[in-house]
């Protein structure tokens, strides 16, 4: 689920296990991503951060985002509309950016509507976490 990618990985007593108290915040401020390793031509390969909130690939380098509520950072600002449409469409805010990979937004975009619509409910209801995510890196910024 959202907790997979949205939730940062810490390391604990018994390996990596997901941070709740920065629950669905998306990639940790101030954590740099490593350039991604160089891959032989042919059949691409995906590098991942530790905390798995960051991915570098073809594509450049994605980041997860803050799914809290947080009015700065989050999705405080957002409409229900807004989250829907960003579901359906692939778009940042439904009409912007394109939502980049791991994201499996093709597969979001068949989950019914009224769905969605509870999801974002829920996610109104979290504790907010401040947490400034950076915009997705171009492919040439990996290399």
């Amino acid at each position: 689920g959202c907790n997979d990618c949205h939730t940062p990985l810490a390391l604990g007593p018994n390996g990596p296990a997901p941070d709740m108290a920065r629950m669905l915040s998306g990639h940790p401020e101030g954590l740099v991503m490593p350039a991604a390793p160089a891959l032989p031509e042919g059949p691409w390969g995906v590098v991942a951060s530790h905390t798995l909130t960051a991915w570098n690939g073809p594509w450049g380098t994605s980041f997860t985002a803050n799914l809290t509520p947080d009015e700065e950072t989050g999705l405080g600002k957002w409409t229900e509309d807004e989250f829907v449409a960003t579901l359906k469409t692939g778009r940042h805010l439904g009409r912007g950016r394109q939502i980049l990979p791991p994201m499996p937004w093709q597969n979001a975009a068949q989950v019914p509507e009224a769905d969605l619509r509870a999801m974002f409910a829920y996610l109104r209801t979290i504790p907010a976490v401040k947490n400034h995510v950076p915009q997705p890196l171009p492919p040439a910024s990996v290399r």
